[in-house]
């Protein structure tokens, strides 16, 4: 009989040891208590995971679901000054649109934005240029607003959904196991979050928003391509004297593209690409050296390309010819008459890309997915195109009853968005690279190609389209 028992307990043990539950527990050491469940784990609250956390808040079918977002940083106040931010985004129409439906957008414009209503890119090597406007002249082409702006917003929101979003402040995930890379886990098993306070977060659902160093894709062992640019962005606030400030200017230099967007009626948002050694430059001026540094930027004709520019010239009274009202004329930029106190920064440009957005279980979105150059001011807007399609189909699986974590809805997000994103990112490192030599046939080349672009109406209206639906 003591035999019988003894070989039943052995089969137990050894089913349970198969199974792959009884070794990932006692291997961990993990008591009761420090263990806690979620559906959704979202890591990272930043913009992008924050907004994230607020799509799926208002997403009614989980309602039901404990939804986690982890945020390293403290809970913090906010108050709006007088001072500006110096890193801003460049909201499209369709992230507009999101923060509507969760109940961002309102709280936005209650603290400060600016519509974009039309936008001019040029060169320093030719004449050639293209403009951007609306077709309809009511609409506008996107919003300038500061991170931390959006950050607030976003904050606030989260707070009135505290019911349905639970927000751990000064937490983030010091590791990570997941199925199918943690050999200790069963196939169908949970992912198992260890925090930095020692707590253990099972979730049948881990989003990773947690950068372009991020740890979740590190821990899943996403397959990653990054590269440095070698440039960096210089960003400040700059004061002009104007009050009707609704256009964006941004010319390409052989060392990279210099931009300025509308803050409010006299500020402006400037991002400059450029060598690091430049860039330290740049930094080192004092306040009136650096105002002389970026008006001359947008004004001086020392790279200009006699060939290039004569050919361009002649192309453009060719297309005058054509198409009369096809054809933008060349504007200037206000005058740069002031630098708001400690605004300027500078930072490293580099491109990131996982190869995969999602494995069982495991989501990627924002940076942590994918991460380009700024000179189309698309970064985020991809972030927040992530969270609009990633929540769709988390709403999808719970309608049907399935798992939340299921790869089989996690590759329709990724394949939808790696669609989208490739072709953005291929575009813009082309331009990047395009835009960086001076060698007379490129030169040649481009500018015929924006003038082409410039007065192709229907052509132009489809970029912008593209852009605005992110």
């Amino acid at each position: 009989m003591a035999t019988q028992i003894l070989q039943k307990c052995s089969l137990c043990f050894a089913t349970a040891r198969q199974l792959g539950t009884l070794h990932a527990y006692a291997s961990r050491r993990y008591t009761s208590h420090d263990v806690q469940t979620a559906d959704i784990v979202i890591s990272g609250g930043g913009m992008v995971g924050a907004g994230m956390a607020c799509a799926l808040g208002h997403e009614s079918l989980l309602q039901n679901r404990r939804i986690v977002l982890l945020e390293a940083a403290p809970k913090k106040g906010f108050s709006l000054t007088e001072k500006y931010g110096n890193r801003t985004c460049t909201l499209s129409p369709a992230s507009v649109s999101l923060f509507e439906k969760c109940g961002v957008w309102s709280k936005v414009e209650n603290m400060r934005c600016q519509k974009v209503l039309r936008m001019q890119v040029w060169e320093s090597c030719s004449n050639a240029l293209i403009s951007f406007n609306p077709t309809d002249e009511a609409d506008e082409i996107a919003y300038v607003a500061e991170n931390d702006v959006i950050q607030e917003a976003l904050t606030q929101r989260l707070e009135e959904m505290k019911d349905r979003i639970e927000v751990m402040y000064n937490t983030s995930a010091d590791s990570v196991a997941v199925p199918g890379v943690d050999k200790e886990l069963a196939s169908n098993a949970w992912v198992e979050i260890k925090l930095n306070n020692g707590q253990v977060l099972k979730t049948k659902l881990l989003i990773g928003s947690d950068g372009m160093n991020s740890l979740v894709r590190k821990t899943c062992q996403f397959h990653t391509l990054s590269l440095s640019y070698n440039q960096r962005g210089v960003v400040a606030v700059v004061k002009i004297d104007e009050t009707n400030n609704n256009v964006a200017w941004q010319r390409f230099l052989p060392t990279g593209p210099i931009a300025l967007l509308p803050m409010s009626s006299t500020a402006m948002s400037l991002i400059w690409t450029t060598s690091p050694e430049h860039a330290n430059q740049l930094m080192s001026l004092d306040e009136e050296s650096f105002i002389d540094a970026v008006n001359d930027a947008y004004i001086h004709d020392r790279d200009m390309n006699s060939t290039a520019g004569q050919v361009s010239d002649m192309f453009q009274k060719v297309l005058q010819n054509i198409m009369p009202g096809g054809v933008a004329m060349h504007q200037l930029p206000p005058i740069i008459t002031g630098v708001q106190s400690g605004s300027r920064g500078a930072f490293p440009l580099g491109l990131t890309h996982a190869s995969n957005y999602v494995r069982h279980r495991v989501a990627l979105i924002g940076d942590a997915a994918h991460r380009i150059h700024p000179l189309a001011g698309q970064g985020v807007n991809l972030g927040f195109g992530d969270v609009i399609k990633l929540s769709e189909v988390i709403a999808k699986a719970a309608a049907n009853g399935s798992d939340l974590g299921s790869l089989t809805y996690l590759k329709e997000y990724e394949t939808s968005r790696q669609r989208k994103v490739l072709p953005v990112m291929a575009t813009i490192d082309g331009l990047q690279r395009l835009y960086s030599t001076d060698a007379t046939p490129i030169v040649l080349l481009r500018s015929l190609g924006l003038q082409a672009t410039n007065a192709l109406g229907p052509l132009k209206d489809y970029i912008i389209k593209g852009a605005s639906s992110s």
